[in-house]
Parts: structure tokens; C-alpha cells; sequence
């Protein structure tokens, strides 16, 4: 796929972190499968990835949770 910010690389598969801030919680979530532009790094979630971190960011802030880091499963 064509980077749709850069115009000039194509983004690949890849492994992402990603950070989420929801009601003073801070999760973040490493090993996210994505597309990366090999050109100037721009990342691309799917909406079932998507989905799936935001529905695991209200679980663990509706667990009054602070800061938790944990690494991707695939389902």
C-alpha cells in the first residue's frame, strides 16, 4: 500500500507500540501488527486491531488501573 502521508514509500507489515490515555490511565501495548511506510514510518491499524485496543483500554480503566504496559495477543 502506498503511505498516504509521504506519497513516496510503501508501508509493510511491521510490529508497533502503541500508547493509549483513557480517564488518567496510561496503557501501553507493544508487538501491535501494522503497516509501517518504510519511508517515513507512518502506521497503519486495521479496524479489527483497533477495536480491540480500545475495547482492552476501558476494561483496564474501568479496572482502575494507572499505567499498565503488556504486549499484544493475537487472537
Amino acid at each position: 500500500m502506498e503511505c498516504v502521508i509521504c506519497k513516496h514509500g510503501d508501508a509493510g507489515a511491521g510490529a508497533i507500540t502503541v500508547t493509549l490515555e483513557l480517564q488518567g490511565m496510561t496503557l501501553v501495548v507493544k508487538a501491535v501488527q501494522a503497516l509501517v511506510c518504510a519511508n517515513c514510518g507512518e502506521e497503519y491499524l486495521d479496524e479489527e486491531i483497533t477495536a480491540r485496543l480500545l475495547k482492552l483500554t476501558e476494561e483496564v480503566a474501568r479496572a482502575g488501573i494507572q499505567v499498565d504496559i503488556r504486549d499484544f495477543v493475537t487472537a
